[in-house]
């Protein structure tokens, strides 16, 4: 009887060995499962990349005022864009009207402006620094309208705001106006009220023309305002330094209004001035003694460089 109760015992023994070993087994098998946790852990950081790249990317698109409310329009994309609308002020064959927002004056009548100019809206101003930018326009919602496109500059600032419907709006002289329409036809498309028209922006081109500098009534030699036209390309300026005789250094000027700019550091400042201009795109160009030593006043200096 020994034997058999060993026997018994021993099979036991496997059995118990038996039903042991899987659930040792079931315990580790959740450990084994827990391991993925580090690496969703590792796509954190991942994440926060993305997120400090947002900003940068914003930073970006506002320098070049292309993704933000300041500039809608993408310079040099080539692609026309609707939803704006055009009226036009002054004269029906004039140049809209003398001054304006960005400081012309009665520059617009004459070349290179030729009177093809318009007042933009606020995001084409852009608080002045939109002056001077270069923009095709065209109309085809009119019997009047030619289809072919106009270019106008942006001299001046669009009273009001923006008509029901409107993205932008170019309230242009009566001669831009008539400039997009069909001979013989310029005064029924003036006629017509507020069109619908579509726009991009284009390059200035001044041909034969170099940037200018026109020294305010105002300044003096411990306050210094220009005004600054002409210039090809973008157009427009973002940024405007000066450099005083013998100094080799650059000073920012601050934006005035319109296409001013001014320096009044608390000193007085020593002449003749070089100029450097950067554009809304971001290209720099220098105007070596741009302004004389002996500068007067309400005089207009022409420089002998323009951007290529």
């Amino acid at each position: 009887m020994a034997k058999p109760c060993i026997f018994l015992l021993l099979g036991a023994l496997v059995v118990l060995s038996l039903l042991v070993s899987p659930i040792a087994c079931t315990r580790k098998l959740p450990r084994h499962k827990h391991k993925p946790k580090p690496i969703s852990h590792r796509h954190a950081p991942a994440a926060k990349a993305i997120h400090k790249h947002a900003p940068a990317a914003a930073k970006k698109a506002h320098r070049n005022h292309t993704a933000t409310p300041s500039v809608p329009v993408a310079y040099g994309s080539g692609r026309w864009l609707s939803g704006a609308g055009a009226t036009y002020y002054g004269a029906p064959n004039g140049d809209g009207s003398d001054g304006g927002a960005c400081g012309y004056q009665t520059a617009v009548g004459t070349q290179p402006f030729d009177s093809m100019i318009a007042a933009g809206s606020t995001l084409l101003y852009r608080g002045g620094e939109g002056c001077g930018a270069c923009y095709e326009v065209k109309c085809t919602t009119n019997a009047a309208c030619s289809g072919q496109p106009a270019t106008v500059v942006i001299t001046d600032q669009s009273p009001g705001g923006l008509f029901p419907g409107e993205v932008e709006h170019f309230d242009m002289s009566g001669t831009a106006m008539g400039a997009m329409a069909k001979p013989g036809m310029a005064d029924k498309l003036r006629a017509g009220g507020v069109l619908r028209i579509q726009y991009r922006r284009v390059p200035c081109k001044y041909r034969g023309v170099n940037i200018a500098f026109k020294v305010d009534q105002g300044a003096n030699p411990f306050y210094f305002d220009v005004l600054i036209e002409f210039e090809d390309d973008d157009g427009d300026l973002s940024a405007v330094d000066l450099m005083e005789a013998g100094s080799g250094v650059w000073t920012p000027m601050s934006h005035n209004w319109g296409a001013t700019w001014r320096l009044n550091n608390g000193r007085q400042l020593k002449a003749p001035f070089a100029l450097r201009l950067t554009s809304d795109s971001g290209r720099v160009l220098v105007a070596n003694n741009a302004i004389p030593a002996r500068w007067k006043p309400g005089k207009t200096y022409r420089s002998l460089v323009n951007y290529p």
